[in-house]
């Protein structure tokens, strides 16, 4: 072939993909559904279950997500020690719950991509397995994240919070009994001003180490409360919560 004819049939082609509109790779369908949910977690905090989770903002293709409406939890629940039960089995899970982004009930908290959700509905004995599904405003189902897992013991009894107010800032004393098994590991604070519901998310970024904690990050003229959980390691291996210290609260005060 000519070079002049080489020449027309790559021209050819170009006009050809073009009309066809192909300006890239192909992405299949099944690549243009919400990711998975990232850093999902499940925590036993008192007597519920905390479930923590990042919501995707893109695609399983890497492309910005529009739609985003909410997350489908399924629950699978077992007897704690059984040997015979099939993780990966999914038609053992059941639908939990629905949850709506731009209506969310009280047992579930988003801030920003984060999402914190309670599950009530558990007894000690018992291990519960969790999977997350986004959905979009479409009703098209995304990808389904990783199972997690959390067995449930006794909860260990509340800490003891003691507030003392200052001009600049708030000291919280936090104390708790002597545990009865396991490891304490350090104490989770959690803070609410005015008529704010209660945060279900740390004030703390790390567990608290020591029994005192100043809370200088305050406006004033606003009223705070507090409350903790003790954060410990039981006989079961998995990281727990104990059930909530009663609330107290402080304002700053005026200057003296």
């Amino acid at each position: 072939m000519s070079v002049l004819g080489r020449s027309a049939l790559v021209i050819g082609l170009s006009l050809m993909a073009a009309a066809c509109g192909r300006k890239g790779p192909l992405i299949y369908p099944d690549m243009l559904i919400p990711a998975a949910p990232a850093a999902v977690t499940a925590l036993q905090s008192g007597s519920s279950v905390k479930l923590q989770l990042t919501l995707p903002d893109k695609d399983r293709a890497g492309r910005p997500l529009q739609g985003m409406a909410g997350v489908k939890i399924s629950r699978r629940a077992a007897k704690t020690g059984l040997t015979d039960v099939c993780r990966s089995c999914m038609t053992d899970y059941r639908l939990l719950e629905t949850l709506y982004l731009d209506h969310l009930p009280v047992a579930a908290q988003r801030l920003r991509s984060h999402l914190v959700v309670i599950d009530s509905d558990v007894s000690s004995g018992n291990s519960y397995s969790y999977s997350i599904v986004p959905f979009t405003a479409d009703g098209v189902d995304g990808a389904s994240s990783t199972t997690v897992d959390v067995r449930m013991a006794p909860p260990l009894p509340a800490p003891v919070l003691k507030a003392e107010s200052f001009p600049t800032e708030i000291k919280l004393q936090i104390s708790t009994q002597s545990l009865i098994s396991g490891r304490l590991l350090g104490y989770n604070l959690y803070r609410s001003s005015g008529a704010g519901a209660r945060s279900y998310l740390p004030l703390n970024g790390e567990p608290l180490q020591g029994n005192e904690y100043i809370d200088r990050t305050l406006e004033r003229g606003v009223r705070y409360r507090y409350s903790a959980r003790a954060l410990f390691m039981p006989a079961t291996g998995d990281m727990a919560e104990s059930v909530e210290s009663d609330g107290v609260e402080g304002m700053l005060k005026d200057d003296e």
